[in-house]
Order: C-alpha cells, then structure tokens, then sequence
C-alpha cells in the first residue's frame, strides 16, 4: 500500500515532542501508544460504528498517529496545557474502506482538529471533545507483543521502499521461530533452516525447502518469501504484527 498525503504533507512515522506543561494533566504521552476501550458520545449520537477502536500512537520526536480502523493519519502535535493540538494539517492514507469504515476517518479526523482535552491516569488515558469522551488504555495492556519464539507468523506484506505489497493467498505462507531454528510454509513448499539473534536483529542461514511443483501465483509467493529471508535483518514485534527488515526491503508477518 503506497501511502499519499493531505495538503501536500509527506507521510513519514515520526515521533511527537511535548510542548508546555504536562505535569497537570497527568505526566507525558511520549512515546506511548493507547488502544481505546469504550467511547461516550453526547448530542451528535454515537461514532459510526459501535466497535469502532481507536489507537492513538505518540511517538518521541512531535507527532501523533492516530486511526479507528481504516486510514492512518497523523500531524506534528503539541499536548501541553492539557490539550491536543495539531501544528499542521492532517497527513492520511488514501486507502478505500468499506462500508462505514470510511465515515469513521471523518469522525475521528474532527475529532482531532477539535483541540481535544486529555488526562492521564497511570495507564488510562481519557481525550475529551465536546461530547464525546473516549477512554484508552496503554497498548502495552490491551494488546501485548507475541512472542517471537513459538509463534506462527503468517505473511502479510513484501515491504519495497515506502510501500508494502500484498498478495492474494499470502495468509497460507507462514513461517516459526524456535530458538536457532526457523521452519514454515512458503504457501507450497516446507521450508527450514538455521538463524542467529542477536539484541533486535536476526541472521538467516540458507533455506532449504521441499521440491513440489508450485503453480504461478504460488511460485511467486514462494520467491517473495525465500528471498526475502536472507542474511541480516533487524526485527520489530508491535503487538500480533511482526516486521523483518534490511534497508528498504522486508516482510511483515501477523501472528496467528
């Protein structure tokens, strides 16, 4: 999925910096991710959909990420005094979603550039807009990362620069982590072989895989897998999804 933006502001994951006085409303959001368990609404009636979850992610050098289930959007954020309040327009996705899915992007997009109120209560984080209250708990919490040993990782993505593509039937490849080993499936071969970790990075072995015929589209889901697996690559594990890396190119993988 190649990502655009809105007002001309490119689509980069950065973080956020805190600005003004934070004590008051309960400490920082540096560096934090919040994952929403229930939301209130007073006046207009309720979000378009009643289990909409919102995930507001504020990372370390100035931004909030944000989405409720469809397109991420984001912005340069200051959280002092109590308040969020965007320094730029809003930067989004551009990907089609279905049915209400697309409504909720409007909701929670003016919801954002309302200057929302927020406190935070150790782990509860509460963000405030008009009417409507929505409640979050730290990700970490709702959504704790899998581990990467044990785990079966289905294929989600090929990541090529700043876009990630996916394939139809990549959900059949997967692969497992077990110590110095790693085995899986390529969506038509068993594949096999030996690594080395080292802090966030993993070193791949050769592969070996069995020798069945593939078709084409399998073939080529096998091909993106293999080669994809070579050598050095850093890992991050963020809640069930999983993202192996060398440069510009990898894979993301989804926890079973």
């Amino acid at each position: 999925m190649r990502m655009t933006a809105l007002a001309g502001a490119g689509l980069l994951l950065l973080g956020l910096a805190a600005c003004g006085n934070e004590s008051a409303a309960g400490g920082s959001l540096a560096g934090k991710t919040y994952l929403s368990t229930s939301i209130t609404q007073e006046g207009d009636g309720p979000p378009p959909s009643p289990n909409t979850r919102v995930r507001m992610q504020f990372t370390d050098d100035g931004r909030l990420v944000a989405d409720a289930g469809c397109n991420t959007m984001q912005a340069k954020v200051s959280t002092g005094d109590g308040k969020l309040t965007l320094k730029e327009p809003l930067a989004m996705t551009a990907m089609g979603c279905p049915g209400d899915r697309g409504k909720l992007d409007s909701w929670l997009s003016n919801l954002l550039q309302s200057k929302p109120t927020w406190k935070l209560d150790s782990t509860k984080l509460t963000v405030v807009a008009g009417g409507t209250t929505i409640a979050f708990s730290d990700r970490e919490i709702v959504e704790p990362d899998a581990a990467i040993d044990g785990t079966k990782w289905t294929l989600s993505g090929v990541i090529d620069y700043d876009s990630v593509g996916h394939q139809a039937g990549a959900e059949k490849a997967w692969i497992t982590f077990n110590g110095d080993r790693v085995t899986g499936f390529t969506g038509c071969n068993e594949l096999n072989g030996k690594v080395a970790r080292a802090g966030n990075t993993i070193t791949f072995g050769e592969l070996a895989t069995t020798r069945r015929a593939c078709a084409e589209a399998e073939a080529g889901m096998e091909k993106a897998l293999v080669n994809g697996l070579k050598g050095e690559m850093s890992y991050k594990i963020d809640a069930k999804n999983l993202t192996l890396s060398a440069g510009n190119a990898g894979l993301t993988f989804i926890a079973a």
